[in-house]
């Protein structure tokens, strides 16, 4: 049995849709307050309301991660409505494709300072007060992409990603003085808004490759960033989550065959 999140103040970026938004509504069915950041309020102000329709507690602010001025607003935000911050769930990232003899210096600077520079602002802004709780907690979302595969179009996305694991095994060495904890999720094909819009042939060609023949959802990324908040995850630094149902392992198609 997991020690209660009720209560806890919760900040997730890039919160408005996908797997962020699948974040926030874990943490919010946990019992925490939940802060919404989202470059565009009105998405942010929708996903907070379909948390509180649901009985959880959610609030929305807009912010561009890459903005520090931003960040502050967020993090001055969490402290006026939930009295602290105990956990940041670093999500905001971007990605758009583009074949690396195509892509541009703005592509690719764009992606680094969404998905890896971000971090850094977002996780500055929030350490002052993630100092005083009482178990700080900073959860990443990386990804499969990069860290271990790669995928064509994704160069910028795959270094950001590989990028984020740099950042949090220094981070989490500086932190730990604190008790503050730095871990990341690497989501596997995760059903999306995005990847939903690919159509049904697509998701059951991507759904083939993966062991447990199924797509991620959203609420399986946020399940592992909520363990990674817990009580029971204070001994666990400066770690990955690989969440994919198994994806990574097969060497083939045929490899899943047989089995």
């Amino acid at each position: 049995m997991f020690t209660s999140m009720k209560d806890r103040s919760v900040i997730v970026t890039g919160a408005s849709k996908g797997i962020g938004k699948g974040i926030a509504k874990v943490f919010a069915n946990a019992g925490c307050q939940v802060l919404l950041a989202s470059r565009t309020l009105k998405d942010a102000e929708d996903a907070a309301a379909e948390i509180t329709q649901g009985g959880g507690r959610a609030t929305a602010i807009a912010a561009d991660v890459t903005s520090e001025s931003d960040m502050a607003d967020v993090a001055t935000a969490a402290m006026d409505r939930h009295g602290g911050i105990d956990v940041l769930c670093a999500n905001a990232g971007i990605y758009p494709q583009s074949k690396l003899e195509d892509m541009s210096s703005e592509e690719w600077d764009q992606v680094l300072g969404t998905n890896l520079k971000g971090n850094f602002i977002s996780v500055k802004a929030c350490l002052p007060h993630l100092k005083k709780s009482d178990g700080g907690r900073i959860v990443l979302t990386s990804s499969i992409t990069g860290p271990v595969t790669g995928f064509p179009g994704w160069t910028h996305y795959g270094a950001s990603k590989s990028g984020q694991l740099g950042f949090m095994r220094t981070a989490c060495m500086e932190f730990a003085k604190y008790g503050i904890t730095v871990n990341a999720v690497l989501p596997g094909n995760t059903l999306t808004e995005g990847l939903i819009a690919l159509g049904e042939d697509y998701l059951e060609t991507m759904a083939a490759s993966v062991p447990l023949k199924r797509l991620g959802t959203v609420e399986d990324i946020g399940n592992a960033a909520l363990f990674l908040a817990t009580k029971e995850a204070a001994y666990i630094t400066g770690q990955t989550i690989i969440v994919d149902g198994g994806q990574i392992i097969p060497e083939s198609l045929e490899a899943l065959e047989e089995a």
